[in-house]
């Protein structure tokens, strides 16, 4: 009876070493996991515009809550303008520093960029050879 009653209250010192282990497993995945998803949350409330311009030009994307960004048309005539926030942007084709075509109300939504073209010199946006 004295063996029983010895057994009952005896704890195991490594069953306690499991459950801090386990506990240090749970944290670290759950922070982790968090982070995950704090990532994929900010990614999803910026957006980009893109799309052809003629080579070299400067394309500026203003939106009505103040965000200016601009960038330069590739050798090829593409352009990218990315991290925008969510919101409603006019995209303009500028030259020597002022607009000469513009493109307003361009909605930028949650997992959408937004498609932005202007007229290419005989529908041809890259440089020509040569220069």
């Amino acid at each position: 009876m004295k063996n029983r009653s010895h057994l009952g209250t005896r704890t195991n010192g490594r069953r306690a070493g499991w459950s801090l282990l386990g506990l240090s497993v749970a944290i670290a995945v759950s922070v982790s996991g968090t982070a995950g998803v704090t990532a994929a949350h900010a990614q999803a409330t910026v957006g980009k515009v893109f799309g052809w311009a003629p080579a070299g030009v400067t394309i500026t994307a203003h939106s009505n809550t103040g965000v200016h960004r601009h960038t330069t048309a590739n050798d090829k005539g593409r352009y990218t303008i990315g991290a925008l926030p969510m919101g409603v942007y006019e995209v303009a084709l500028e030259k020597d520093g002022k607009a000469i075509d513009t493109r307003p109300n361009i909605k930028l939504t949650v997992g959408r960029g937004a498609e932005v073209d202007f007229a290419c010199d005989h529908d041809q946006c890259a440089k020509p050879s040569g220069n």
